[in-house]
């Protein structure tokens, strides 16, 4: 069934199989048994981040589910959490087709979508339907703003966004990052930065991340932190899709979007090196993410969660079990006795 998927168009692949996920979700008594046989469930993967606890580290990346159509299934699956998004407050379309474009030969991604959703109240419904089954999976949401919303009344979209899904989600996460909205990414510059999470923070209670771009100099990072310190957020995810193209092999390499998987993975590593001296944000790591080594690796530079969207495209169903199991052979490997150990005490 994977390799028949990439016979499709990338886009027309991705919803085919968001159909059949989000079918086998609703079908709870369904989810069980696949569960008992696909999810690790061992107390050593067992993480404390944000003030909440995740069965394992590895979660599903922002892109591949955007409207909270098959969380049962990346539950049963093995995925320790999952993030939904990027949801705006009213439904769109996104940018025109062609957008999603497979670089085989690279094992990256180039996409375009332009927030493509169904809104934020529709989001909202299919959360409040998921939380009913009482499963222990925390969901992240991840907002953005409408196309069409200028940039000066930006903090209206997210904070309506906020509104709708706020009694839903474990956590949200900023996106001010994505290429493919226009001038999206200004928002990360200090004067609008700072006053979009002025408007943000005081409206929920629960872990609010920040979402930021692979493509940003040390000294803009440097600054996107501070802001983030002074406004109280909980962390920040890093990192967003590349402008760049760095030595890609693919004919679809000159394609438009933002870039994803094995040629990110490079950036994503430096971002997290640079972020790891930073104290009082929780850090999660997204981005070039393929196997049991790259959680490894990233885990120990300070990492608490890690995300993959890309690899589990080349990766199939069985890509978290993998992962999972390797990592447990990793830890005992280095006498790591739970993930927790990892870490410095938190002050």
């Amino acid at each position: 069934m994977h390799r028949l998927l990439f016979a499709l168009d990338p886009e027309e692949a991705h919803e085919l199989t968001l159909r059949v996920l989000s079918l086998w979700s609703e079908r709870g008594p369904l989810l069980e048994v696949p569960a008992r046989l696909l999810r690790v469930e061992d107390p050593r993967l067992q993480v404390e981040a944000l003030g909440l606890r995740f069965p394992n580290p590895l979660g599903l990346a922002a892109g591949m589910d955007k409207d909270a159509r098959a969380l049962g299934a990346w539950w049963a699956l093995g995925f320790g959490f999952a993030e939904v998004g990027t949801l705006t407050p009213r439904p769109q379309e996104g940018n025109p087709r062609p957008r999603l474009f497979r670089l085989v030969e690279d094992r990256a991604l180039i996409n375009r979508m332009g927030f493509n959703n169904r809104g934020a109240e529709e989001a909202a419904r299919r959360l409040w339907r998921f939380r009913e089954r009482g499963l222990a999976f925390p969901v992240g949401v991840n907002l953005g703003k409408n196309r069409d919303t200028p940039l000066e009344r930006a903090a209206e979209d997210y904070l309506r966004a906020l509104q709708a899904l706020e009694p839903y989600g474990d956590y949200f996460v900023l996106n001010v990052s994505s290429p493919n909205t226009p001038g999206l990414r200004t928002l990360q510059e200090g004067p609008f930065l700072d006053e979009l999470l002025s408007q943000l923070r005081p409206a929920t209670p629960k872990p609010l991340l920040l979402k930021v771009a692979p493509d940003l100099s040390w000294e803009a990072l440097d600054q996107v932190v501070e802001l983030c310190r002074k406004h109280g957020l909980e962390g920040l995810v890093a990192v967003n899709t590349t402008l760049e193209r760095p030595g890609l092999q693919s004919p679809w390499a000159r394609e438009a979007g933002g870039l994803s998987g094995r040629p990110l993975k490079g950036k994503a590593l430096e971002v997290l090196r640079h972020l790891s001296r930073v104290e009082g944000l929780t850090l999660v790591s997204v981005g070039g993410v393929e196997g049991p080594e790259d959680v490894w690796e990233r885990l120990k530079l300070g990492a608490r969660l890690v995300q993959v969207y890309t690899g589990l495209v080349y990766g199939g169903p069985l890509f978290p079990r993998r992962v999972l199991k390797g990592l447990l052979k990793l830890m005992e490997a280095e006498g790591v006795r739970r993930l927790e150990e990892v870490w410095p005490p938190t002050p």
